[in-house]
């Protein structure tokens, strides 16, 4: 009604003036919801992607012919789907819309053995003085537990948040969480650093970290270990791509290739992959890639420009993108 009143007191210049801003709103609003609706159809396009990539793992996982593999090939082959099972979970949440509704609670995680170590680490307040000018009172505390580890011994990390209220304005203050690898989960970055060192560098698989821990005092199972390996690997992406880019700006390339047998899931055996390994001249950077064919062309060949492309003991790389291969 009050509307109508404001209408009917208009001239024509300013209904015409009106009428010019709510189809430039209008305008901006249709672009809006097209952009957004852009946004998600590509996030679901990659949603549909990452869940078909999860059945096709799961079914190599799972599938009867990968009973017929030898114990230990198969062990290794477990180990690297359940990570990247795992790497894709996470990659659909950060994809999928926040629920509005709070999520389902979860079952509660086993207590760690009371017979480790305990390391107290404190988050209190920067202040104790409430913005009203009143002392702020403890009354309590969240403890959240953490397990760290050093080579043979387990650590409890007690992550301690006190609690603290102002009495006169009923304010509570306390410290917030602090970020880990994983949410919500046990291990510390220590120990996911010693399990990735373990794996990549000493080149121990995640079924002989496991008796490693159980001798330690606590059964890890391998699943468990595949998962923290596959939340690395997406937490660390972040890191491979700056280097990769760091590579692509320098303008000599040492690239060199490692053929290594690949199990074939579902098949029963191996063929033969190449690991492509890369470095600047001064030393500063380093990457790798993979391929599965030793005619096809190095992966980062491919981006590069105007730049000399050195291999250290075959004449393997194409001439690709005005790069001159070196032996």
């Amino acid at each position: 009604m009050e509307l109508s009143r404001q209408l009917d007191k208009m001239d024509a210049a300013e209904l015409r003036n009106l009428t010019a801003n709510l189809i430039v709103q209008l305008a901006d609003r249709d672009a809006q919801l097209a952009k957004r609706d852009s946004e998600i159809k590509l996030k679901q396009l990659k949603i549909d992607q990452l869940t078909h990539e999860m059945a096709i793992l799961k079914r190599y996982r799972f599938d009867r012919g990968s009973e017929q593999m030898d114990p230990v090939q198969r062990s290794l082959l477990d180990e690297s789907i359940d990570a990247d099972i795992e790497a894709i979970s996470l990659e659909i949440e950060a994809l999928k819309e926040k629920p509005a509704s709070p999520p389902k609670e979860k079952p509660r995680r086993v207590a760690l053995p009371a017979s480790f170590p305990r390391r107290e680490v404190r988050h209190e307040p920067e202040t104790t003085q409430c913005s009203c000018g009143c002392s702020l009172e403890r009354i309590g505390e969240d403890v959240s537990e953490k397990l760290d580890y050093t080579p043979g011994v387990f650590e409890v990390e007690q992550h301690i948040r006190g609690k603290w209220v102002c009495r006169s304005c009923e304010r509570l203050i306390q410290a917030p969480v602090p970020s880990h690898v994983i949410d919500k989960g046990i291990p510390t970055a220590g120990l996911l650093a010693q399990v990735l060192i373990a794996k990549y560098l000493d080149h121990s698989p995640l079924y002989r970290q496991e008796s490693i821990f159980a001798r330690a005092g606590l059964a890890l199972p391998r699943s468990t270990l595949a998962q923290w390996v596959g939340a690395c690997g997406v937490k660390l992406q972040p890191l491979v791509e700056a280097m990769r880019a760091m590579l692509l700006t320098r303008p000599v390339l040492h690239a060199d290739e490692t053929p290594v047998p690949m199990l074939q899931p579902g098949l029963g055996k191996t063929h033969r992959a190449y690991l492509w390994s890369y470095s600047t001249s001064d030393g500063g950077c380093a990457n790798r890639t993979r391929n599965y064919g030793r005619n096809l062309v190095s992966p980062m060949v491919l981006v590069t420009s105007g730049r000399t492309i050195r291999q250290g003991d075959s004449c393997g790389l194409n001439n690709v993108a005005n790069s001159t291969t070196q032996c």
